[in-house]
């Protein structure tokens, strides 16, 4: 089977030989669980995580104690939304994020809001941006969280990060931010936020591991646990440990904050080329901002193409996505894209590219001619 070039890094990335080697151990002879004290495979696991721990914490620019392993960024974002919520108890709730988040999030609110919780959906312009000042007017006597990721795993836009954290801090929030899409793709850092989901497979790393970065010194309070039964990770996430992702993700935390810096201007090279191709098509616009936006990701649009024959004819050759993974398989235009105000028809007909550590020049010529050739044949 021939597969097509791989320009769907947003959905998920491949682990790194590297991140596979530093795992293989933990299956065979470090089998142990880290929770077993009393003898040298639980020593030499638990070990194992720890240092693990550190090197994830780097990554984000956090304390070893304040990251919480979980089975990946949909169980930390349950887990910071949720806790809080179980928290306050019968307390009156309100809650703010905005109506491009990801689903996770959003369904997450949903959820609390059936049980009582005010959420506010505050809308974006043209290009994804919030506006603080509506953020500002948003806020109540009882708002106890403002939820916002750090950049947008459609268009790659950021939210306002450090106005976010200023304004947190004034009114004394929680802030809670969905950093899937930013954690080893930038430089970040925990700095005025209280809570953060990471995901490791959009990072080299293996899927089904995530963690929930807990700020430690605060007044306001932290989330109650989801899961309970043996008080692991520091009584937020009860289960035993998945030793060997949790080594591997923290390998590929290493490796991604080395190459950080570098990646990213390669990868922005490469985007602008790739865009400069595309937007040459007649029709065709980017979906977010040009600036202040993640450097590997291009959301397109194209005029006068059907979405979904557009999308099947891109990827026999070329794996790119329509929207977010978790909801590319709906035929309902992207609701990031009807946020920032695209017609049905156009959302369905736009493309998500977003590049890696494995695309090259060459890739990228091939994706603008192929495209070209696809939109020409629907056009005609």
């Amino acid at each position: 089977m021939k597969y097509p070039i791989y320009l769907d890094y947003n959905a998920t990335t491949p682990c790194l030989d590297e991140v596979i080697e530093s795992m293989t151990p933990l299956f065979g002879l470090h089998f142990g669980n880290a929770a077993s004290k009393s003898h040298a495979y639980g020593w030499i696991a638990e070990d194992a995580v720890e240092l693990a721990r550190e090197k994830v914490a780097n990554l984000i620019g956090a304390k070893p104690k304040e990251i919480i392993f979980t089975s990946g960024a949909t169980e930390a974002i349950n887990l910071a939304i949720k806790g809080i919520f179980d928290f306050y108890g019968k307390e009156r709730q309100h809650y703010i994020t905005c109506q491009t988040e990801h689903k996770a999030v959003i369904d997450t609110l949903k959820s609390i809001e059936k049980k009582g919780a005010e959420v506010t959906y505050l809308p974006v312009n043209e290009f994804g941006e919030i506006s603080l000042d509506d953020l500002k007017g948003s806020i109540r006597n009882h708002t106890k969280m403002i939820c916002l990721m750090w950049a947008n795993n459609e268009t790659g836009v950021f939210h306002p990060m450090d106005a976010l954290k200023k304004i947190a801090f004034e009114k004394n929030i929680i802030l809670f931010t969905d950093a899937v899409q930013a954690a080893g793709k930038l430089p970040i850092n925990t700095d005025g936020v209280h809570l953060m989901a990471i995901s490791s497979h959009k990072f080299y790393g293996p899927k089904g591991l995530g963690a929930l970065y807990i700020r430690h010194n605060h007044e306001l309070p932290k989330p109650l646990p989801l899961i309970e039964g043996g008080g692991h990770e520091k009584g937020f996430r009860s289960g035993t440990l998945n030793v060997p992702g949790i080594v591997g993700m923290g390998k590929a935390a290493e490796i991604q904050l080395k190459t950080l810096e570098h990646e990213s201007r390669r990868l922005e090279r490469l985007r602008n080329m790739l865009e400069e191709g595309l937007l040459e098509i007649q029709g065709t616009a980017l979906n977010g901002k040009r600036d202040n936006r993640l450097a590997h990701v291009s959301n397109i649009a194209f005029d006068r193409v059907e979405g979904v024959d557009l999308l099947r004819l891109v990827n026999k050759e070329v794996a790119v996505s329509s929207g977010s993974a978790c909801t590319s398989i709906s035929p309902k235009p992207s609701h990031v894209l009807a946020a920032m105000g695209l017609e049905p028809d156009l959302g369905r007909a736009s493309l998500r590219f977003s590049l890696g550590k494995f695309t090259t020049e060459d890739h990228i010529r091939f994706t603008i001619e192929y495209v070209k050739k696809v939109v020409a044949q629907l056009r005609d």
